[in-house]
C-alpha cells in the first residue's frame, strides 16, 4: 500500500511539471476555433427522457432527483454515482434522440449554465473519467447544441471542449491509472481529430493510445481487469472513434484496429444463449440493445474463442449447453478495483435458459453490498472456512484485491463423452494451507454436467468447513428430492433438470441476483457443506431429465439412462 502511494505521489509531481511546463512553452500549442467533426454515440437513448429533464426529473444511477425549476447542479446529488452521471453529460443522447425545438433549448441551456458558471470546478465534475466521458458527450452531440446557436454560444462551446481537452491531457501525465487512463486517452483523441488545429497533438495522442490499448487489451482479447463489461464500454467509444477517424480521411491508428479486432470474438465467449453476458469480476446487467450494437458491427461472427489464456476463462460446449468458467489469478493494482474473488467459478445454461449463475455486480448500491458481491461466497464454486479466495483492502481511497490466487493451472481436453476441463487455484494456501482443484465434464449432448472438487491440505487441521454453492438463476424453481440428497429443477422452458452430490445433503439457500434489468431479485442457491479434511473430494452432477417438447412446448420426459433412475423421478 505505501509503495502504491509514494507511486502515485511520484506520478502527479511529474504531471504538475509537466503541466507547468507545457504551459510556459509559446511553441506548439494549437488553440482550436472550430468544430470540425460531430462523433455517432453508439449508445441507445429514449426521447421520453428528454421529456423528463425538461419536467426536471433527474433519473441517473437508479436514483430519481426532482430539481422543481432549478439547476441540477444547484441540487444536492441523490448518490456520488448520480453526480457521476450528471457532471458526465452523457444523458444528451436522449435529447438528441428527441429532437425538437423545446429539447435543443434545454440542453444549450442546462451546457450554457455548466460552462458560464464554471461547474466544472466540482469534485465530482473534475475526476478524470467524468471529464473524460463529458468531453466525448459534448463532441458527440454537438449538432443537438449547436443548431440554432448564435456564434457566441458557438465559440464559447469550441473554448471549454478545447480547454477540457487540455486539462484532460495534461492530466494524462500524472496519476491517472487502469480504465480511467485509456477512457482518458479515448476523449482527447476524439478532440484532436473534431477539432481543428490539432494536427500535432493527434499524432502523439495515436501513438500513446496504441501502446496503451497494446498494453491493456490482452493478445486473447480481454482487459487487464478481467471484466466484460469494460470491454463492452471500450467498444462503445472504439468503434465510433474509428469511424470519425476514416471519415476525417484519416488512417486510424493501429492499436484501436488491432484492438476491436480482439475484443470483439473475446466477448462472444461469454455470450449465455439468451444473449446475456456471464457475471464475472464486474459483469452486471446485459443491456441487449448495445449488445445487438455491438453485433451489427462484428464482422466475423464467427464461434465464440473457448480458451482465453492470456484473461483466464474457459468455455464448454456441448450442442444446446454451454459452461463459462473463471479460470484466471486476480488482477493487480488499479485493475483490481472491481475484480471478484470467483477463481473456479462457473456459469451453466441450456440453450436459452440460465441454471447456474453468479450473483454478478451491485454498481449503484451501498458500499457493503457491492464487497458481498465480490466476496467468494456470492460465486458458484468452493468457499473454505467462510472465506474468500481474495483478500481486499483500501488502497489510495479504493478497495482492491491485495492477495488472491496467483498459481492457477488450467488443462482441457475432448473426450468421447464430451469437453472435459480441470483447474487449480492457490487462493486458499497462504491462509488455510489448501488448494481447490475443480474438474468439469460437459456431456456431447448438453444434457448432463459432471463435477468434482477436491481440496488438498499441506497441513494437518482438525478440520476445515467447505461449502460448494451453486447460485441459481432467479427463473429457477427447486425442490428437494430423495430426503435432501438431491434436487429437481424445473425450468420456465418446461426443461427438468436434476442434481445431485454423491450421497452428500443439499440445502437450498437463499441468495440474491444482481443482474436483473428490473433491480435486484431474490434467488435460491444449491449448498453442499462438508468436512474438507474428512472429505477433502465430493462429486456432483446436474443431469437433464425432461424437456419442452418442440411443437407444444408440453413436458416430455428424457430417456430412462439420461435421468437419476425410476426412484429419483418417482420422488419429485
Amino acid at each position: 500500500m505505501a509503495q502504491a502511494a509514494i507511486a502515485r505521489a511520484a506520478r502527479r509531481t511529474r504531471g504538475q511539471f509537466v503541466g507547468v511546463a507545457r504551459r510556459l512553452w509559446p511553441f506548439g500549442r494549437g488553440t482550436a476555433t472550430r468544430l470540425l467533426f460531430a462523433p455517432h454515440d453508439l449508445r441507445t437513448a429514449d426521447p421520453t427522457t428528454a421529456s423528463d429533464i425538461y419536467a426536471g426529473y433527474y433519473a441517473f444511477a437508479g436514483r430519481t432527483l426532482r430539481t422543481h425549476g432549478e439547476a441540477p447542479f444547484d441540487s444536492e446529488p441523490a448518490s456520488e454515482g448520480w453526480a457521476e452521471a450528471l457532471y458526465g453529460f452523457a444523458w444528451l443522447r436522449h435529447m438528441h434522440a428527441a429532437d425538437t425545438a423545446i429539447a435543443r433549448a434545454n440542453a444549450r441551456a442546462l451546457v450554457d449554465d455548466f460552462i458560464g458558471r464554471k461547474r466544472e470546478r466540482h469534485e465530482i465534475a473534475r475526476r478524470p473519467v467524468v471529464a473524460a466521458r463529458r468531453l466525448i458527450s459534448l463532441l458527440s452531440h454537438s449538432p443537438l447544441l449547436l443548431e440554432g446557436a448564435d456564434h457566441v454560444f458557438y465559440e464559447r462551446f469550441v473554448r471549454h471542449v478545447s480547454r477540457l481537452a487540455d486539462r484532460l491531457d495534461l492530466a494524462l501525465s500524472g496519476a491517472v491509472e487502469g480504465t480511467t487512463r485509456l477512457n482518458c486517452l479515448i476523449a482527447v483523441t476524439f478532440a484532436a481529430v473534431c477539432l481543428d488545429g490539432q494536427d500535432a497533438r493527434r499524432k502523439r495522442l495515436e501513438y500513446q493510445l496504441s501502446d496503451e490499448l497494446d498494453h491493456q487489451i490482452l493478445p486473447d482479447g480481454g482487459h487487464l481487469s478481467r471484466n466484460p463489461r469494460v470491454l463492452i464500454e471500450l467498444l462503445l467509444d472504439l468503434l465510433p472513434l474509428r469511424e470519425t477517424f476514416m471519415a476525417r480521411g484519416i488512417e486510424p491508428p493501429r492499436g484501436v484496429l488491432m484492438g476491436i479486432e480482439r475484443m470483439m470474438p473475446h466477448l462472444r465467449l461469454f455470450r449465455h444463449g439468451d444473449g446475456a453476458m456471464a457475471l464475472f469480476n464486474g459483469m452486471s446487467t446485459t443491456p441487449p440493445d448495445l449488445m445487438a450494437t455491438l453485433a451489427a458491427y462484428d464482422d466475423a461472427r464467427a464461434r465464440p474463442i473457448e480458451q482465453a489464456a492470456y484473461s483466464g476463462y474457459s468455455r464448454l460446449t456441448g450442442d444446446r449447453s454451454m459452461v463459462v468458467v473463471d479460470a484466471g489469478a486476480a488482477p493487480r493494482g488499479p485493475h483490481s478495483i472491481e475484480a471478484h474473488a470467483g477463481c473456479l467459478a462457473f456459469e451453466f445454461s441450456s440453450g436459452a435458459q440460465r441454471l447456474v449463475v453468479n450473483c454478478g455486480t451491485s454498481r449503484h448500491g451501498s458500499a457493503e453490498l457491492r464487497l458481498a458481491a465480490r466476496s467468494t461466497a456470492a460465486h458458484s464454486t468452493v468457499t473454505l472456512d467462510d472465506r474468500s479466495s481474495a483478500t481486499f483492502g483500501r488502497v489510495l481511497g479504493e478497495m482492491r484485491i491485495v492477495a488472491g490466487p496467483s498459481d492457477v493451472r488450467v488443462a482441457r481436453q475432448d473426450t468421447e463423452g464430451g469437453q472435459e476441463w480441470v483447474g487449480s487455484h492457490d487462493g486458499y494456501k497462504r491462509g488455510l494451507g489448501a488448494v481447490h482443484t475443480r474438474r468439469l465434464l460437459l456431456a456431447r449432448d448438453g444434457a448432463a454436467l459432471s463435477g468434482e472438487d477436491e481440496i488438498t491440505l499441506t497441513s494437518s487441521p482438525a478440520m476445515l468447513p467447505a461449502v460448494a454453492r451453486f447460485h441459481l438463476h432467479p427463473s429457477i424453481k427447486p425442490s428437494l428430492i430423495r430426503e435432501g440428497h438431491g434436487v429437481m429443477l424445473a425450468t420456465p422452458n418446461g426443461e427438468v433438470w436434476a442434481f445431485e452430490a454423491s450421497g452428500h445433503a443439499v440445502s437450498i439457500e437463499e441468495s440474491i441476483f444482481l443482474a436483473s434489468a428490473d433491480g435486484r431479485r431474490r434467488s435460491e442457491q444449491l449448498c453442499v457443506a462438508f468436512d474438507a479434511v474428512a472429505t477433502p473430494q465430493i462429486v456432483w452432477s446436474f443431469s437433464r431429465i425432461g424437456a419442452a417438447a418442440p411443437a407444444m412446448g408440453r413436458f416430455r420426459p428424457a430417456p430412462p439412462e439420461a435421468g437419476l433412475g425410476p426412484e429419483s423421478t418417482g420422488s419429485a
